[in-house]
């Protein structure tokens, strides 16, 4: 393959008509003016964060342009993600794949077959030895990098909030509202803890900035993360964390436990002492909940230190071209 010298990134989100023939501009239009801006998903901030981390480190990259890529089959298709893309065009290029496109690999079970992927790329580590068995060492793992320079500390005069519960439950959520969720403020409120409460797709991005200038630590609730974007940009913005981490399979009822039985995850999969603590279940909660807020306020844990040391834009695109390179 020939030397590339401008990489050629390939996202897109999937917006069909739905009742009439272009129909999906005015719907967009229309969502724009009652809801605001769309907030970015986990997976478009994948893309969007790349971008800014070869920006930071000055690497050249076109974005969606089919037409090039059509005409030069030689050169590295880096297709970010989602699955439609790869029916976007009859590929003929070598791939570099992922972070963001497949949740299991029997989604694709001949992906290998029908395209010349070089590496697939997975947002963490668990998902990465969950997907060995069928992709074998065409996977690997990769973070995209957060963004330090948005996602900063603040003063320590404007902290008058002393938890936020992050609400991140996708399944189940009735029953975690009576197991984990009640308890959980049941126990803060006796505790004369002062909190606020943000559910995952029910804020803008920029009400999770605020919150987080204002709140000594935060309490992230989530089955299992394969990056955590959202609990990244909290410990960027130097805000402790006491992390639910039950542990056991990974229970995405799309697929467990029919199809896919696995374990274990982590709702936490970048951590190290630095970030905060962790609990199991509402019980385990009620015995950390101390020690988490006198360490807090002693100073004892750095979360930005671990974020700066691990995953920064720059760090985390360095890491893609790296990959980017095994593919040629």
């Amino acid at each position: 393959m020939s030397r590339i010298s401008t990489l050629n990134l390939f996202y897109e989100e999937p917006d069909p008509d739905r009742w009439l023939p272009f129909d999906r501009y005015p719907r967009g239009l229309i969502r724009r003016v009652i809801r605001g801006p769309k907030r970015p998903g986990g997976q478009m901030l994948v893309f969007l964060n790349l971008c800014k981390g070869l920006d930071r480190l000055g690497a050249k990259y076109r974005v969606n342009d089919y037409g090039y890529i059509n005409k030069h089959s030689d050169e590295l298709a880096c297709i970010i993600g989602k699955p439609f893309v790869l029916d976007k065009i009859k590929w003929k290029n070598p791939i570099l794949l992922g972070a963001s496109v497949y949740s299991h690999p029997v989604d694709d079970l001949n992906l290998l077959m029908r395209f010349d992927v070089r590496k697939i790329l997975v947002p963490g580590p668990w998902m990465e030895e969950m997907c060995k068995p069928y992709w074998g060492d065409t996977v690997s793992c990769w973070p995209v990098g957060i963004d330090t320079y948005q996602w900063k500390p603040c003063a320590d005069d404007n902290k008058n909030i002393d938890i936020l519960l992050y609400d991140k439950v996708r399944w189940n959520h009735d029953y975690y509202q009576n197991q984990l969720l009640e308890p959980i403020r049941q126990r803060l409120i006796d505790n004369k803890i002062n909190f606020q409460e943000i559910r995952y797709g029910h804020y803008q991005e920029n009400d999770f900035r605020e919150l987080l200038k204002r709140c000594k630590a935060m309490v992230f609730l989530c089955e299992h993360e394969t990056q955590g974007i959202a609990y990244q940009q909290a410990l960027s913005a130097g805000v402790p964390i006491l992390a639910w981490d039950r542990g056991g399979p990974w229970q995405d009822p799309a697929y467990y436990p029919d199809k896919v039985v696995f374990g274990p995850v982590t709702a936490v999969p970048y951590w190290d002492e630095r970030c905060g603590d962790k609990f199991t279940d509402a019980a385990d909660f009620e015995y950390k909940l101390d020690s988490f807020i006198s360490a807090v306020n002693a100073g004892v844990y750095k979360p930005r230190d671990y974020i700066l040391e691990n995953l920064t834009l720059e760090k985390c695109a360095a890491r893609y071209l790296d990959f980017v390179n095994e593919c040629r």
